[in-house]
């Protein structure tokens, strides 16, 4: 399935420094999976034909270039499917990592360009949605919001 944007003819938001879109990640497997909510129905993205790509979760002790790359790779995929940039993720983990490692995730997942609004493990998340679409419903309910342009003044 592939999703799609309507705009209007002026374009879409002027405003560069509205927040993108917030996706959630899945990196509690083999490989990461990336997912996106609209309304609570959330969707797996795939890559397009021909721009396919890995995502490995790396080992646990592996260091932040390790997990930059898996971050860069889930916004890439995100902002491809999603024709619009990514800013924010709720990142799904099979454990809870230690101090040190949660530190070096969420250092690397800043310098791929994505804010964490939080961290899931497996326990934490409905047995319900796999944990990529549970993760995206959260990013969601979490993401900033852009403020409503004011109304014009009647008078």
């Amino acid at each position: 399935m592939k999703l799609f944007q309507i705009e209007e003819p002026e374009g879409g938001p002027a405003d560069p420094g509205a927040p993108g879109a917030a996706i959630g990640i899945d990196a509690g497997g083999v490989r990461a999976e990336v997912a996106f909510s609209v309304g609570g129905n959330a969707l797996v993205l795939e890559d397009r034909e021909g721009f396919e790509q890995a995502l490995p979760v790396p080992a646990s002790g592996a260091g932040i270039a390790a997990w930059q790359e898996v971050f860069e790779g889930a916004r890439i995929r995100a902002e491809r499917a999603l024709a619009r940039p990514v800013t924010h993720a709720v990142i799904a983990l099979a454990s809870r990592p230690d101090s040190g490692a949660e530190t070096q995730l969420l250092a690397a997942a800043e310098s791929a360009g994505l804010t964490v609004l939080r961290l899931l493990t497996s326990p934490e998340l409905s047995a319900e949605a796999s944990p990529a679409l549970a993760a995206a419903i959260l990013a969601e309910e979490l993401a900033p919001r852009s403020p409503l342009p004011a109304a014009p003044d009647p008078g």
